[in-house]
């Protein structure tokens, strides 16, 4: 035996004390037995003469022998409990042993995975004991650069057994998993970051290895397959292709045209905007290169996936992963171009290939502008030289049999694993990536001074490419500087990250809906953020815009009464409700029910709110949904005035963020990222974000069903809803909210209301959809009319139903083939005096005495109008009766004849839907919300936006010919803004709306009516901003068509009423929807019509001075 290096602990043992304790490890009678006596034989070797053990008694080569003795299954077992115990405790203490038992002696994993099947369960369970030492044992670098290459070694082997294939997918779908973002501590959680990107950078060699896997023969193998190659796909980290994982993975199971089809067609229908990284490459390049080689592919195929390629070309800034990836589409593409039988598809072809080409050229000559986007990466290469020479320069290796073989094959080990953490900027890790290994091969201390050196060197390097980090001593107070993570709903929000609040700052939150940043807020209010200061030592106050308050208390008692206002007297909170603009005495705001508030005023309190609790941080919801552009204007002023408070806001409204932020943080991959300056300065370093000032449908997508025909109607321009001289006055209000207000809507209507806050005009659109009834005036609609309205407060639709999926919400309200909601508005609900008309007897004429009404069970066209089909309690069917619309009116049974009406509506919108999960999924997508979300989300961990767009859909689900909007803009970010905008500007039905953002009605609403004081004045019609899109005006566009025809019917006075083009003789009475045709009058008819011309003067000339004359009309009806 060669001579080893000898702890000053322990002396060497003799080969005779090894022998020994080996064969008690084969020979044992207990499988316990066996265990103890390896592990007896592992601290024997590592309290004397540490890694050089191994290799020095030969242990290794004699238990791979025994692995594989295929006579004594003791010795098999025997083998898997020493390599269990050498892969349990030599990594901790002696990480060189990774070297030895991974690399140098590589078929040692490759026994343990044989072993998994053979046929002693003892034998396969020292196996899996074996296999899960290992994998629990080794650090996170040596899980990707050592264990991982084996597993690829074994299921590449075609002699391995299907057993060890099931262990090795096993395995690497574990690396997979444990790769995946959590809410665990800061380390933890650094290692998972770097097992996520290695494994990422690895994908292109295992995606093929496991693909084969999913079409072996042996079910359990491709089972098994199949549920790693999800695993693998949860790397990519990238949610424009997320959605799409489960269709791309089924073409790879299912190889056929059909599936490849669907595959391919998903992705081109998904707007890449996400920088496209190596993993997402790695993922979708098999499957481009594939339809693009195979000779049957569909042209329309070959067209999608030219599209794709272009669309992910223009998002690959590493020209590393460019070149890895692009030449083997190039082929494909050229072809394409050049082979292609249709036109249009060589056309796209040749797109795609230039802007290949174009970017392949760049990353050639090395253009500065993608050099300035893709970093250098650090080379394995360049480390090892420098770590050689260090080494060398300390005084080099000891001189001890065996180490210089053992150095040889660790050098390449340790420069890739320390090329990884520079490249992932880990550098943290450097000196415990480096010290461990070269201990045990220098003298004391050396080990270390290399280690260090090599960490000066990466830190100056890191600096060189990306900068000097940023000094936080700035001369600025700091209030705040968290560390964090934060969870909602069993869903991850944000992963160890930085929070840091300069006193005075105004801090935008930019990102997404639904990646947490209401849900932030909330968690600093209610001081349960992990880091952030408590109440005491920083004071902050969320205003929000969903306040729960008082409807019964004045402003004033209000906020006397609040439990955080209890230091402040009733001079100090009166002084400032009348800085924000509630006046005081007992005729001002002040006194007013805080129920009384438009949403604007109540913003406004809110506001108050805060400055009366003296807030270090304001936390701001949307601050400026609520408000019109006055109040916008105040409120900028305020907080920019106002440099003691710090701010953190949430907002939609870009020129509000551009104007009020002096820094913003973007939520990126589960980080928030500090960038200073405001929004516009925050598109110059992420252009993604650009989308937060044009309203496009870049990345979200949202389509509206057509809204059917309207029995009558032929023109766009006939009046299908008005409202004639209404007068409305909420209980207890000193005036009315609405005063003498008549207009009327029409198919083609695109009106915005506009108004400062509390005009009256969220009642205005009330009055119109039936939410209350006005005490002056009436509402008249078409029968048929079906109305999507979404409130002011848009979530009090679904607050009721926070238990439900959005699926089941709708499934509920649809269930009974009616609107349940519509069945709740005061126009439907029965009162007293409607059920007591209920019970009253009535005679129809027909000689079967006074009946009482039961219930109307039909309908049918009557002259111009309506007769019903009415049901009598205690009667036979056969005994039914039909009566007119108009002699029902005269009964009073308004209300039954409109929950008729919108029944049959309703019957008509949803004959063609089909409530089913699937058909309702689709629907929900249609409106922006993941289906995944729609289908097994509660409503109750859905962000504002998502539950605006369930209750979207929920709107939208019968197919209604009138869409009523109050602020929709209020909780949806600009993707979803973007999406609304586009739907509308395509929608075919008429569509009114409440909105301050300017932008969006601009380019929407080429029809404005003003509220004032409850009186309503149309300025006429005006010329649409098409500029909002980006796309601009599409010829045929609705919105285009709109502009168009506004141009031509604009007038400079406008009319008094709405927005329908009426006639005179349809403002006095009930709507009629044929059009009155004049007939010619027959000569008897002339005479008789003369006759009572001439009497009637008679009759005035007879009748007290200074009666009006009576009108000689045409209809003398």
């Amino acid at each position: 035996m060669p001579p080893v290096m000898v702890s000053s602990k322990t002396a060497a043992p003799s080969a005779d004390d090894v022998a020994q304790l080996t064969k008690s490890i084969y020979s044992s009678k207990t499988s316990q037995e066996s265990l103890d006596a390896s592990y007896a034989l592992t601290d024997l070797l590592l309290n004397s003469v540490g890694f050089r053990g191994l290799t020095a008694y030969n242990i290794l080569p004699e238990v791979a022998k025994a692995a594989t003795d295929k006579k004594q299954a003791a010795k098999r077992e025997g083998a898997m409990f020493a390599l269990g115990a050498i892969f349990e405790r030599f990594p901790p203490k002696a990480r060189l042993s990774e070297v030895i038992f991974l690399l140098k002696e590589q078929n040692l994993v490759s026994c343990v995975l044989d072993a998994l099947s053979d046929r002693q369960s003892a034998v396969k369970e020292g196996g899996r004991y074996a296999l899960d030492a290992l994998y629990a044992h080794l650090s996170a670098e040596a899980k990707v650069y050592g264990l991982l290459p084996l597993l690829t070694q074994y299921l590449r082997k075609s002699t391995g057994k299907w057993q060890g294939a099931v262990g090795a997918f096993e395995l690497m779908g574990r690396m997979a998993d444990d790769a995946k973002i959590g809410m665990e501590s800061k380390e933890i959680e650094q290692n998972k970051d770097l097992l996520r990107d290695a494994m990422g950078r690895k994908l292109e060699g295992l995606i093929p290895i496991v693909e084969n896997g999913m079409h072996d023969l042996k079910a359990e193998v491709s089972k098994q397959a199949i549920k790693t190659m999800n695993s693998l796909a949860e790397l990519l980290q990238n949610d424009d292709v997320s959605p799409r994982i489960p269709l791309l993975i089924k073409s790879m199971e299912d190889p056929s045209a059909e599936a490849q089809r669907k595959a391919i067609h998903a992705l081109s229908q998904t707007t890449f905007v996400t920088i496209v990284t190596s993993p997402v490459l790695a993922m979708l390049t098999p499957q481009l290169e594939r339809a693009l080689n195979t000779p049957t592919t569909p042209q329309e195929v070959l067209r999608q996936t030219a599209v794709v390629v272009e669309n992910l070309t223009k998002l690959v800034h590493d020209p590393v992963e460019a070149r890895a990836f692009l030449p083997k589409l190039k082929p494909g593409i050229q072809a394409v171009r050049d082979r292609a039988s249709l036109p249009e598809v060589r056309e796209i072809g040749a797109r795609a290939y230039d802007v290949m080409m174009k970017a392949m050229g760049e990353m050639q000559n090395g253009d500065s502008k993608t050099n300035a986007a893709a970093i250098e990466r650090t080379k394995p290469e360049d480390i090892l030289k420098l770590l050689e020479k260090e080494v060398q320069q300390n005084g080099g290796l000891l001189n001890y049999p065996g180490d210089a073989e053992v150095w040889a094959v660790a050098k390449n080990y340790i420069a890739e694993i320390v090329a990884e953490d520079a490249n992932q900027r880990m550098l943290d890790r450097v000196e415990k990536n480096i010290t461990p290994y070269l201990s045990p091969l220098m003298d004391d201390g050396k080990a270390q001074l290399v280690a260090e050196t090599m960490h000066k060197f990466l830190v100056e390097e890191d600096n060189r490419k990306f900068g000097e980090p940023v000094k936080e001593d700035d001369g600025e107070t700091e209030i705040v500087n968290a560390n964090f993570s934060l969870g909602y709903g069993g869903m991850l929000l944000l992963s160890h990250t930085n929070l840091r609040l300069l006193k005075g700052h105004r801090y935008g939150l930019c990102g997404r809906n639904g990646c947490g940043k209401s849900t932030l807020m909330r968690a600093i209010a209610n001081g349960k953020l992990e880091g952030f200061p408590p109440q005491d030592e920083v004071r902050t106050c969320f205003v929000e815009h969903n306040q729960g308050e008082d409807a019964d208390l004045t402003i004033l008692e209000y906020c006397c009464k609040d439990k955080e206002l209890q230091g402040e007297s009733r001079e100090r909170i009166s002084e400032v409700l009348e800085e924000v603009g509630f006046t005081s005495g007992p005729e001002g705001r002040q006194s007013q029910k805080v129920g009384s508030l438009s949403g604007g005023w109540k913003m406004k309190l809110a506001l108050a709110r805060a400055m009366l609790m003296r807030a270090d941080v304001f936390l701001l919801d949307e601050p400026t949904n609520h408000l019109d552009v006055g109040n916008v204007k105040w409120l900028q002023e305020y907080l920019k005035s106002h440099t003691e408070i710090s701010s953190l806001i949430v907002s939609h409204d870009s020129g509000f963020l551009d104007e009020v932020c002096t820094d913003v943080y973007n939520y990126e991959t589960k980080k928030l990222v500090h960038y200073k300056g405001n929004l516009a300065d925050l598109v110059k370093v992420r252009p993604e974000a650009k989308s937060y000032y044009t309203l496009s449908d870049s990345q979200v997508q949202f389509k509206f069903p057509p809204p059917g025909i309207l029995t009558g109607v032929k023109s766009n321009t006939r009046s299908i809803l008005r409202m004639s001289h209404c007068t409305f006055t909420y209980p207890n209000a000193p005036k009315p909210s609405l005063q003498d207000v008549s207009a009327s809507l029409t198919l083609s209507s695109r009106v915005a209301i506009i108004g400062p806050n509390g005009a009256g005009k969220s009642t205005l659109i009330k009055v119109l959809t039936g939410e209350v009834i006005p005490q002056d005036g009436k509402v008249e609609k078409h029968p048929n009319l079906r109305i999507g309205y979404i409130k002011q407060h848009a979530l009090e639709h679904v607050e009721m139903h926070l238990e439900k999926t959005p699926n089941q919400y709708l499934q509920w309200r649809y269930a009974n083939g009616d609107d349940r909601e519509v069945l709740m508005k005061q126009t439907r609900v029965l009162t007293a005096e409607d059920k007591a008309q209920m019970e009253k007897h009535v005679d129809t004429g027909e000689g079967k005495g006074m009946r009482q009404v039961e219930a109307l069970i039909g309908r049918q066209k009557y002259k111009k109008s309506f007769q019903y089909e009415v049901k009598w309690v205690g009667w036979l069917p056969k005994h039914n009766s039909m009566v007119s619309r108009e002699t029902l009116m005269e009964w009073g049974y308004q209300k039954l004849i409109q929950e008729f009406d919108d029944h049959e509506a309703s019957r008509e919108g949803l004959g063609f839907r089909q409530l089913e999960p699937k058909v309702i999924a689709k629907h929900f997508e249609d409106v922006g919300l993941d289906p995944e979300i729609a289908n097994h989300n509660e409503i109750s961990g859905l962000s504002g936006g998502q539950k605006v767009k369930v209750v979207l859909a929920g709107a939208m689900w019968n197919n209604p010919h009138l869409l009523v909007l109050d602020e929709p803009t209020n909780f949806l970010d600009r993707d979803s803004l973007g999406g609304l905008a586009v739907a509308i500007r395509d929608y075919r039905g008429g569509v009114v709306m409440i909105s301050h953002n300017e932008e969006f009605v601009g380019a929407l609403c080429p029809e404005q009516w003003h509220v004032v004081d409850g009186k309503l004045t149309q300025k006429g019609h005006l010329a649409v901003n098409l500029s909002s899109f980006e796309e601009g005006s599409r010829p045929g566009s609705s919105l285009a068509s709109s502009a168009a025809a506004s141009s031509v019917v604009s007038s400079a006075t406008g009319t008094p009423i709405g927005s329908g083009a009426q006639s005179e003789a349809e403002e006095g009475g009930e709507l009629k929807f044929k059009a009155k045709k004049k007939k010619k009058l027959t000569r008897a008819q002339m005479k008789e019509r003369e006759v009572r011309r001439r009497l009637r003067h008679i009759e005035w000339l007879n009748s007290p001075k200074g009666t009006p004359h009576p009108p000689d009309t045409d209809d003398e009806a």
